[in-house]
């Protein structure tokens, strides 16, 4: 990994110094310093906590609708058959149109660029999980019907159990389209974040700045991916392993 990252930096400065125009082709250097000098001044910091805040909140609320709804249609093929064209074109509709059409009907506020980032999330988690209801062991579903367990057990001790790598997968697959959006969304229509700074660096064509709060934040996206998401999922499916 480490010599993989030193590899991607050679190879950028390498470009930088063939292309040698630093405003539009900033070398690792240069950003570095662009990236010390928005952290010592606050705003890298404050910008990369509201922008943080947007995903998780977002993240939150998309994947309690989406495990729900995926759980529902993966075990009801009639609610299946009656929403699955309403999930397809919000799976087709582009995140551009949805987020401009939340700040039309919502306003420019928090509830439209939040909403706007679930809606375009929802879709993915739902069908991820779905096809996960879809794969239920049906000897167990009959075992829990014979020991007559409640709703509630059932779920907890039968379902979730075999539907947790399906669930931990949409959310390492989510949460990487989250970001993205809601950087989407800040650029258009927030006066804050790291989308609000890559878009006022855009307009006055600050290369080095714009590369140095979208590493910024890249790199906090690694570290919840490697330190929380993916022993998260490995623990999610140690009970297949246990069973082998």
């Amino acid at each position: 990994m480490i010599l993989s990252l030193a590899a991607f930096l050679g190879l950028w400065a390498i470009a930088a110094a063939l292309v040698a125009e630093p405003v539009t082709m900033p070398g690792p250097l240069r950003v570095w310093a662009v990236l010390v000098e928005e952290t010592a001044s606050g705003r890298l910091l404050a910008n990369t906590g509201v922008t943080l805040l947007r995903v998780i909140a977002a993240f939150v609320v998309a994947m309690g609708i989406g495990v729900a709804l995926g759980l529902i249609l993966g075990r009801s093929g009639r609610t299946d058959r009656w929403l699955n064209p309403w999930l397809v074109i919000l799976v087709n509709m582009p995140a551009l149109v949805v987020t401009v059409l939340c700040y039309i009907w919502i306003g420019l506020n928090e509830v439209a660029a939040v909403a706007a980032v679930v809606i375009n999330k929802v879709p993915l988690v739902t069908v991820m999980v779905r096809e996960g209801a879809r794969a239920l062991r049906p000897d167990l579903d009959d075992m829990a019907r014979i020991f007559r367990m409640p709703p509630g057990a059932r779920l907890r001790h039968v379902v979730l159990p075999q539907m947790a790598p399906y669930i931990a997968g949409a959310a390492r697959a989510g949460l990487s389209l989250i970001w993205k959006i809601v950087l989407v969304v800040e650029f258009l229509g927030r006066s804050s974040g790291v989308g609000f700074q890559i878009h006022l660096n855009f307009s006055m064509f600050r290369v080095a700045h714009i590369l140095a709060y979208a590493f910024a934040f890249i790199l906090v996206m690694l570290v919840i991916e490697y330190l929380l998401l993916r022993p998260l999922e490995r623990h999610a499916s140690r009970w297949r392993q246990d069973g082998d």
